[in-house]
């Protein structure tokens, strides 16, 4: 990869940056390959630092780069994209949605965040809440990780007998979310950043672009439980059918 300085261009500069280096790395680099650190590559284009890191960052979310604790800024390999479900109109914890529980926890009803709380609404007032976590995983990588906000009065048949703490904890409180009738669900999604126990669990650096889908569960009492699930924005992508349910491939990375 020679040196090249940027001309003048009428789009944003580190958009430009981002067109050149996704030519270098077809071109100069090897999957797998550790790219020069970030004050070689910004002196090599003749930009800013702030500008490398910009183009660099758009260069992840498209999943051309891996940054990773540790190693720095390597050449990911090509993908292909892998159907990793629908979120679909069903309880959470059925057979068919692809996700492993991880662990379980019951907490008092303040610890949940506010937000978290507010969709909750009046049946998580001053009561415990079952705090669910799932990850889903594709091609031995995990590709999502969920906390699913479960207050005790969605589950009165659960007992400290049937769920003690763990994973055991976790798949009781989804068998007896099955129990009830789902009468509906609402969904959104939005670009954020991982937080520090999302990144760990996904292997990416904290701050990463991440894809959150929250989904609330109604019964005729109201809300149910309420799931905040956390994609990698890198590999990822959501569309929306006819219906509205949200369909998520993810697109592994395979070696070349």
């Amino acid at each position: 990869m020679g040196t090249t300085q940027l001309e003048t261009v009428p789009e944003p500069k580190y958009w430009h940056l981002k067109t050149v280096l996704s030519e270098a790395l077809d071109q100069d680099f090897a999957v797998g390959e550790v790219l020069p650190n970030e004050r070689e590559l910004a002196a090599r284009f003749g930009v800013a630092r702030a500008t490398l890191r910009q183009a660099l960052e758009q260069l992840e979310l498209e999943g051309r780069l891996q940054r990773r604790r540790g190693v720095g800024t390597t050449v990911a390999p090509p993908r292909v994209g892998v159907a990793v479900g629908s979120a679909g109109q069903g309880w959470p914890g059925e057979s068919t949605d692809g996700w492993e529980v991880v662990d379980a926890d019951v907490t008092d009803a303040a610890l949940p965040s506010a937000a978290i709380l507010k969709l909750l609404g009046a049946v998580a007032a001053d009561q415990p809440v079952h705090i669910v976590r799932r990850t889903r995983v594709s091609h031995g990588q995990a590709v999502a990780a969920e906390l699913l906000y479960v207050p005790a009065a969605s589950v009165p048949g659960l007992s400290a007998i049937d769920a003690p703490a763990g994973p055991a904890r976790a798949r009781a409180v989804l068998r007896e979310l099955q129990r009830l009738a789902l009468d509906g669900q609402d969904r959104s999604v939005e670009l954020g950043s991982a937080r520090a126990d999302d990144a760990k669990e996904l292997d990416r650096l904290p701050g990463a672009p991440v894809l959150v889908v929250t989904t609330r569960y109604f019964t005729a009492a109201g809300t149910a439980a309420v799931s905040v699930a956390t994609y990698r924005a890198d590999t990822c992508r959501l569309t929306f059918g006819d219906s509205g349910d949200v369909e998520i491939t993810h697109e592994a990375r395979v070696a070349s």
